[in-house]
């Protein structure tokens, strides 16, 4: 239930009334509608600034004079972030990265949910934050489908591209391949043409046929349609070659990447032998889609769905609701779907927890934009012998350097099946990005299906400092006193 404005009772208790994880357009949507309902707030982000992947934008002391420029929805960023901002009932707690969720009991003001977070290096750099609900926003993260040369200096995700731009100002490089499947390809490559990098080609692997099988989807959201053609416009002006059912295969180089090799796939994903094409570059942005993160959840045993591309995400119900009592979730944790649903969704898990009815306006672009975000998926889903370019030498877990070979011969020779004995017996998925980059490349070759896996329950969603799990919990963040 909201605090009255009249009860400070949840501050002098210690505990929110909701604790958001994740400062996306998910969680800053939500935090922002749950405050204009009259609930305390904690909205706690790993990053320093609100805004996530998708509002990512430069530090101050760059001095970017336009910042918008880089972004599509920007005002509806700028008006959530001066909301929040002049709003007594938020506290935002950046830079805080929720390792463990402890779930709440409904009702019972003595059980609240604790949510543990590490705040940097330190012994004293813990956190916990009490509230009666939570509600996950915690996004995606980018797919790698790995192939010979991908762990070259100046080969980079088509999101980590964009990362670059709009936070630092800088390009990866001056002659970018962009490469991989999915809409975020076009995004990326407009970006980088628009800040004055030449793109040669944009290679995907998919034939965009599967688009056809959806007209009256795409008949709904005009805006999608039309941010597409805004892309493709801009790609025409500057040049830029599109390849259609094509991927890299190979990327060349000794001390940075030089050239890509790149070859036409049939309609598996296969390459076509004698297809091979040679492109020259100084950079490559290559992805395949996002996977929505729910490790919080995933520990909790929430329960998910898988989409058509293979990626797993949470399951919610008509009110964003998980099956897990008290916790919510919105935006890419309940599947990719892009900021305008992350926003809806936000929006209506906040009222879900407020108790109160749906908005109409939130509930129709729900429906519009999942039904075009499977629809995408579909289009884009990894063929099953993409696994065909990957070498015995090609490293598919970076952080251990375990290359395809022993994953190959621990499925043929010791019996693994799946993705999880692959890990035990090779190390793959075992270093510091925890599988986050290898996961669904080492899914895939275990012979354990689809494209992403689902994420492994372990007790800590993120690296931590051993001092600071051996240190008591003494402190809890508390909320400051509300309005009066």
């Amino acid at each position: 239930m909201p605090t009255s404005k009249s009860e400070p009772g949840a501050g002098r208790a210690g505990v929110y009334d909701l604790a958001v994880i994740g400062a996306g357009p998910a969680g800053l949507a939500a935090a922002d509608s749950a405050a204009a309902l009259g609930l305390r707030v904690a909205l706690l982000d790993a990053g320093s600034r609100p805004g996530g992947q998708y509002y990512r934008h430069p530090a101050p002391e760059l001095g970017a004079a336009r910042p918008e420029k880089l972004h599509h929805g920007w005002a509806a960023f700028a008006r959530l972030r001066a909301r929040l901002a002049a709003s007594p009932l938020v506290d935002h707690l950046p830079g805080h990265h929720v390792w463990a969720a402890e779930a709440g009991v409904p009702g019972d003001e003595r059980r609240p949910w604790r949510l543990h977070a590490t705040r940097g290096p330190g012994a004293g750099d813990r956190a916990t934050v009490l509230a009666r609900a939570a509600l996950l926003a915690t996004g995606a993260y980018e797919r790698h489908l790995p192939f010979p040369g991908w762990t070259l200096p100046g080969v980079v995700t088509a999101g980590g591209a964009q990362a670059m731009l709009k936070s630092s100002l800088v390009l990866p490089g001056r002659r970018i391949v962009v490469a991989g499947s999915g809409p975020l390809l076009l995004a990326a490559a407009s970006s980088l043409v628009a800040a004055g990098a030449e793109v040669p080609a944009i290679v995907e692997a998919a034939s965009y046929l599967g688009y056809a099988r959806g007209l009256p989807v795409l008949a709904g959201n005009p805006g999608k349609l039309a941010e597409g053609a805004a892309h493709g416009a801009r790609l025409l002006r500057h040049g830029v070659r599109l390849r259609r059912s094509s991927a890299v295969v190979e990327a060349h180089g000794t001390d940075r990447v030089t050239a890509v090799t790149v070859a036409r796939l049939d309609a598996r994903w296969k390459p076509v032998p004698g297809s091979e094409r040679r492109i020259a570059c100084d950079a490559v942005a290559i992805g395949h889609g996002l996977v929505p993160q729910i490790e919080l959840a995933a520990e909790l045993g929430a329960e998910t769905v898988t989409g058509p591309d293979g990626a797993v995400a949470l399951k919610v119900d008509a009110r964003q609701r998980t099956s897990v009592p008290g916790l919510w979730a919105a935006g890419e944790t309940c599947g990719v779907g892009g900021a305008d649903l992350a926003l809806a969704e936000g929006v209506l898990a906040a009222r879900a927890v407020a108790g109160r009815p749906d908005g109409g306006r939130e509930v129709a672009v729900r429906r519009r934009r999942r039904a075009f975000a499977a629809l995408m998926a579909a289009a884009h889903a990894p063929g099953p012998d993409w696994t065909g370019w990957v070498t015995d030498d090609t490293d598919v877990c970076r952080c251990e350097e375990v290359p395809a070979r022993e994953i190959r011969e621990a499925v043929a020779e010791l019996g693994a099946g799946d993705a999880r004995t692959v890990k035990l017996l090779t190390r793959a998925g075992m270093g510091w990005c925890q599988g986050r980059m290898c996961g669904p490349a080492v899914a895939c070759l275990s012979g354990g299906g689809g494209a992403a896996g689902r994420p492994d329950s372990r007790p800590l969603s993120c690296p931590v400092p051993l001092a600071q799990l051996a240190e008591p919990v003494r402190s809890v963040e508390q909320p400051g006193p509300g309005p009066d």
